[in-house]
């Protein structure tokens, strides 16, 4: 009999972690010397390119007065609060001028600083590291710099074409992510003619295995009813394809699939804006149908019809979520979302500890279920 298990709430000082990499904005949507507001983790961000197209982003609020600093003047290099006129560098947050202070005052301005966050922009997406938050009364600080590079999409060869999709859901975090690594709702809420039906349910076996900070679903043979995979066997035999998926923490889930030369590569996230908000955001890489007009138009479409299946599911999720009410999980379909909370409790307690992290898996797990 499978397992019924009742998990305790979560806490919602524990739904969003720090420390990471997260998507901000679609880089296409951020122009040189142009102010966009955003948010992450409930953190106000003013968002930007200087002007050699660099980007940049600044906590959303003069550390004076707390004036939000999208409402100010760029200039291309600093940035004016609309206030009182305190600039302050983009890219490190440094102040520059405080025009109020007379010829004799002595107050040492590039003390100051406006919150800077580390900003990249890897593969259609500029991302953003959240630190840690700092003991109360910081603030007048440089910013904490990340110790690896924002996370890139996987390529396998100099040619390739990309695309990306993004959509807002209406709940927290953790429903997102759980119902991105959720492997049984398929056939129910990704119907389409062209595609598959609930006729198409059937038993699957896969095998999984702990990496860093994350579970890997070993390499296997994709469904039958992966696009990807129909794709792919215009090019090679069904027998030599391959697809590996990994999740990491914070929300990291990574697809490779795999036909000799030929390659579809996906880094999808969910983004947690609020507690009870998030967005997730696909960014996919492939080496197929190149050649075609209008290919990458294609497969945007068709994998934008998942995505808003997704957004639309979260949405009348959002209902029911509405009360708080109990919830529960299974074995098997349910085991990665068991171990994304287990991999949450374990990353905070090591944070908390300086004990090295426990992964939830001590080796390979094989899991059964039906989709």
């Amino acid at each position: 009999m499978p397992e019924l298990d009742f998990p305790q709430r979560q806490a919602p000082d524990s739904l969003m972690l720090t420390g990471f990499w997260y998507r901000a904005l679609p880089a296409d949507h951020i122009y040189r010397n142009q102010l966009r507001k955003a948010m992450l983790l409930e953190i106000p961000l003013v968002v930007g390119r200087d002007r050699q197209g660099q980007p940049f982003a600044l906590c959303d609020a003069c550390p004076h007065r707390g004036m939000p600093l999208h409402c100010g003047h760029f200039d291309g290099e600093n940035l004016e609060c609309s206030y009182h006129g305190w600039q302050f560098d983009v890219h490190n947050g440094q102040c520059q001028l405080i025009p109020s202070l007379t010829s004799d005052q002595n107050m040492k301005v590039d003390r100051i600083y406006a919150g800077s966050y580390a900003c990249e922009e890897q593969d259609s997406f500029v991302w953003v590291y959240v630190p840690d938050p700092g003991p109360g009364g910081s603030g007048f600080t440089a910013r904490q710099e990340p110790s690896e590079a924002a996370p890139q999409v996987e390529k396998f060869s100099g040619e390739y074409k990309s695309a990306y999709l993004t959509a807002d859901m209406p709940v927290s975090i953790d429903h997102g992510i759980i119902g991105l690594m959720d492997p049984a709702h398929g056939p129910f809420v990704h119907q389409a003619w062209w595609w598959r039906s609930r006729h198409s349910i059937h038993e699957k076996q896969k095998n999984f295995e702990p990496i860093a900070n994350g579970f890997r679903m070993s390499a296997h043979t994709p469904s039958s009813n992966s696009a990807p995979y129909k794709l792919l066997r215009l090019y090679a035999d069904a027998d030599s394809i391959t697809t590996t998926i990994d999740f990491v923490l914070p929300n990291l889930r990574r697809e490779v699939i795999r036909a000799g030369k030929y390659w579809f590569s996906s880094l999808t996230t969910v983004t947690p804006i609020t507690r009870n908000q998030c967005r997730i955001d696909v960014v996919a890489a492939w080496n197929i149908f190149c050649w075609l007009p209008f290919g990458a138009e294609l497969l945007t479409f068709i994998f934008g019809k998942f995505v808003e299946q997704d957004r639309r599911t979260m949405e009348l999720q959002a209902e029911g979520l509405k009360h708080n009410p109990h919830l529960m999980l299974i074995d098997d379909a349910d085991r990665p979302a068991k171990w994304y909370f287990q991999l949450k409790a374990a990353h905070l307690e090591a944070k908390r500890t300086g004990c090295e992290m426990k992964n939830p898996l001590s080796g390979p797990v094989t899991l059964k279920w039906r989709s």
